[in-house]
């Protein structure tokens, strides 16, 4: 089941915005998660409800998600950027 799993998120990593069908993907503005759910279930409803949470709509807009192998939290990305302003 988890190989299965990693195949299915390599998958959703590896869609390409510019051939996606946008049809397919779900807008997060349509997401809705129960904030007093404990936080695993949190995560599992969100990735129940987003179907693909690399690539999704924004509206009209698709976003698409990459993430970095490093510690560095989106926090100390975005202070390091607010500095070199």
């Amino acid at each position: 089941m988890e190989a299965t799993q990693d195949r299915d998120f390599n998958q959703m990593r590896n869609v390409d915005v510019r051939t996606v069908e946008r049809g397919s993907l779900v807008d997060i503005s349509k997401i809705h998660i129960d904030p007093q759910m404990p936080r695993e279930q949190r995560l599992a409803d969100f990735v129940r409800q987003i179907g693909n949470p690399y690539c999704y709509k924004c509206g009209k807009i698709v976003v698409k998600v990459s993430f970095t192998d490093t510690n560095a939290t989106l926090e100390d990305r975005l202070e390091h950027y607010l500095r070199t302003l």
